[in-house]
């Protein structure tokens, strides 16, 4: 049945304030008819939408705006709007600071002992309630009146507007609790100051004014905060060139990069940057890759060599062909990986989600039951309100709601910055319980770019046999197909013209060269088709794969198989791959090498690395199998490759990790993508998801401690509401910074090469 197309679009949600937030704004999206998945992430602020063709933005966004919030497709280049809005809240709380320090002075008064309170019951905490506001000729009560009315109704209007919408969509929000506890307190003093006009009764404005002054400061640290952890976001988009320097019909003009063609020639000079992905056509340099792959050193560009958009021109111009644009180029396509992680959902999020649908019903009731729990004691109203009041006030659903996405946001952008991509916010939560993990050998733990070693023609001469080899392999990308390239060239041989060319999965490559179909493959392959070497070729084949090496051969497939020459091939070990090893076994993991090479080759790459379990001679099928057992045993296993037959292992694994350097097949299959071809990346990755998910785990933590702790205290008249105010302007500012600790991070091999 073939299935039927989507689209995935995204929208800024202006509004949300916690946990129950998102909830409402996900439920809204999702009851559209056309929808299929729906992820709201309250750090970014933002709503990812997977819907059918039929299903138009403009429904989106209705269907958002019908629940009480605001939204608007997220522009292709990000605005400066979290800085405004930084800055909005910044001079709110600058004016409601001014406006709330007159309202102290009778506190501070009675603190300083200058004005001792009328109303003293012998307890501190009662003491000072009684005595802040009580008409102090030093404030008169109608400037504490107009001050308070002023930060209640104009500063604290976003909080009123935002518990409206709320409520008329049957929910509640961290908003919600604002305005109730804030009214409460400046209802009860608008009442004492009506029924004791002349002064005598306690007055709280000042409760209510400095609520509402700590609830917007820690609104206000908390979109600084959380605007750090998508700084990476921000570095990577800010590498991006607005103009490129283009040659057209000799000429060279400056166009905007919309402008830009597939094919065209762009001009970099020194000091810049690339604007598109492309080959060098003419000149060389060296490029700085850093924020593309996190290789500090700038890598050597030749003609014909690969240049990325947004990596920094050395010291020479030169002239590339354009080969990608926008969206088309490797900066765009991490950035879209590394926004998508951020923007989805870890697993573990559904515990908080089903926390947060009933979280603000919950505190409303417990401080209901606050309330009348006092009354029935035969507490002073006065006393029961403003103990209700802090419970409404110290409760704090977005400390719950920002404790996940923030950590994933800067464990995502951090591994970003260090050259690991990390597809979603599974792969980051899965990779900390892997205990097993699988490697390919060609390009994972070797270099991936062999040398032809040995090549032995077993019928007429060796330049015919190559001319043969490099025909079946010239228009292949595999690493063994570039060596026997490379080796024709180097002889001068000039390869013989080929035509449908095709691989043999797992076996080898063939074609056809005039009348007869040649191929070149493993052993396994020679076999499969009937050829038996003698002896001396078979023992010729023994010897070089003892000494480490892969042995292919040539072989006429048809019209009659026989064998026409033994090549064998080989490869560097990777220098980090040692030490990569070492590190995984000292962390308890169990590693394994998979490997479509012969014995032999696999063997001395095993040794050389320090791997004791081998697999060769194994098929992708094979590969694929192997894992599946492993998962099968109870294992949580991590597959690492590079190419187009590690895809199906990659895929069967719980955790895929596929090298940069490999083909777009196996990025696509795996969770985890290194940009460099560093097998150490592959323990920096599980090292840095274990430290993300102990963070997740540790905001988990506090958030709901502070809830467990914060309310019941407030119930029991322990803390007032401006205590309770601070308290949880004080929780979501924690649960950010200590996000942002993740950002620290470093490298094990970096702290190793760091001095002591």
């Amino acid at each position: 049945m073939k299935a039927s197309p989507t689209y995935t679009t995204s929208l800024d949600i202006e509004g949300m304030t916690c946990a129950s937030c998102v909830t409402r704004v996900e439920r809204a999206l999702g009851k559209v008819p056309g929808v299929f998945h729906v992820t709201v992430n309250l750090a970014t602020e933002r709503a990812s939408v997977t819907a059918g063709p039929d299903v138009a933005a403009p429904t989106l966004v209705a269907a958002v705006k019908k629940v009480g919030y605001d939204a608007h497709l997220t522009p292709e280049t990000p605005a400066a709007a979290s800085h405004e809005n930084a800055m909005r809240l910044l001079a709110a709380v600058i004016v409601s600071t001014l406006l709330t320090l007159p309202l102290l002075v009778p506190m501070i008064e009675m603190l300083a002992g200058t004005a001792p309170s009328p109303h003293s019951s012998g307890e501190p905490m009662a003491d000072i309630q009684a005595a802040t506001g009580h008409g102090a000729p030093s404030v008169p009560i109608l400037l504490q009146a107009v001050l308070a009315t002023v930060i209640q109704f104009v500063l604290g209007a976003r909080f009123y507007v935002s518990g409206y919408k709320a409520v008329r969509a049957l929910s509640g929000n961290m908003d919600l609790l604002v305005a109730l506890g804030t009214s409460a307190a400046y209802g009860l003093s608008l009442y004492q100051w009506a029924t004791h006009p002349h002064g005598g009764a306690p007055l709280y404005f000042e409760a209510s004014a400095v609520v509402i002054t700590l609830v917007l400061f820690g609104k206000w640290l908390e979109t600084r905060a959380k605007r750090q952890t998508t700084a990476a976001i921000r570095a990577l988009n800010a590498l991006r060139p607005d103009t490129a320097r283009v040659r057209i019909e000799g000429t060279e003009r400056a166009l905007p990069l919309s402008d830009v063609r597939v094919g065209m020639q762009v001009i970099v000079r020194p000091g810049e940057r690339f604007p598109v992905d492309g080959r060098i056509v003419s000149g060389r340099t060296h490029a700085n890759e850093t924020m593309l792959s996190g290789e500090s050193l700038p890598v050597a560009k030749d003609e014909g060599d690969t240049v990325h958009a947004g990596s920094l021109n050395g010291e020479g111009a030169v002239v590339i062909e354009t080969t990608g644009v926008g969206a088309q180029t490797m900066l765009a396509q991490i950035i879209q990986l590394v926004e998508t992680a951020q923007a989805a959902k870890a697993p573990i999020q559904r515990l908080v989600d089903r926390v947060s649908a009933v979280f603000v019903p919950a505190i409303i009731a417990i401080a209901l039951v606050t309330l009348y729990g006092w009354l029935l004691t035969g507490a002073p109203v006065q006393h029961a309100i403003l103990n209700a009041v802090a419970v409404l006030v110290i409760a704090c659903p977005c400390s719950l709601g920002l404790a996940t996405p923030t950590a994933i946001l800067a464990g995502t952008g951090v591994a970003a910055r260090h050259g690991m991509l990390i597809k979603d916010a599974e792969a980051l939560e899965l990779a900390h319980r892997v205990n097993v993990i699988a490697l390919d050998k060609t390009g994972t733990l070797t270099d991936g770019k062999p040398v032809v070693v040995a090549f032995d023609a077993l019928e007429g001469t060796d330049e015919d046999a190559l001319s043969i080899a490099a025909g079946v392999q010239q228009h292949s990308e595999h690493p063994l197909a570039r060596a026997i390239v490379a080796l024709a060239q180097q002889r001068q041989v000039v390869a013989a013209k080929a035509r449908d060319t095709r691989a043999i999965a797992g076996r080898g490559i063939q074609a056809t060269i005039g009348d007869a179909i040649f191929g070149i493959g493993s052993t396994r392959w020679l076999r499969e088709l009937g050829i038996v070497p003698d002896a001396a070729r078979q023992g010729r084949s023994d010897a070089l794969q003892r000494a480490g090496n892969t042995v292919s051969w040539l072989v006429r497939v048809a019209p009659s198989p026989a064998p026409l020459a033994l090549i064998a091939f080989g490869d560097t070990v990777r220098p980090s791959a040692q030490a990569a090893l070492a590190r995984l076994a000292a962390s308890g993991m169990r590693t394994l090498l998979m490997t479509g090479d012969n014995g032999g080759s696999a063997a001395a790459v095993a040794s050389a690395v320090g791997i004791a379990e081998v697999h060769a001679d194994m098929s992708p099928q094979d590969k694929a199998a192997m894992i599946a057992r492993l998962r099968e045993q109870g294992n949580v296993v991590a597959m690492v490759g590079d190419g187009v037959n590690d895809a199906p292992a990659l895929a069967t694994a719980d955790l895929g990790i596929a090298i940069g350097s490999g083909t777009d097949v196996a990025m696509h299959a795996a969770g985890i993508t290194l940009m460099r071809d560093d097998p150490a990346l592959v323990a920096d990755a599980l090292d840095l998801s274990r430290r993300t998910y102990r963070k997740i785990w540790q905001n988990l933590f506090w958030a709901f401690v502070y809830n467990i702790v914060g309310v019941p205290l407030a119930g029991l008249g322990w803390l007032n509401p401006m205590v309770a105010g601070a308290a949880m302007a004080l929780s979501s500012v924690s649960v950010v910074g200590n996000a942002l600790l993740l950002r620290r991070w470093r490298s094990s091999n970096a702290r190793a090469r760091q001095p002591m």
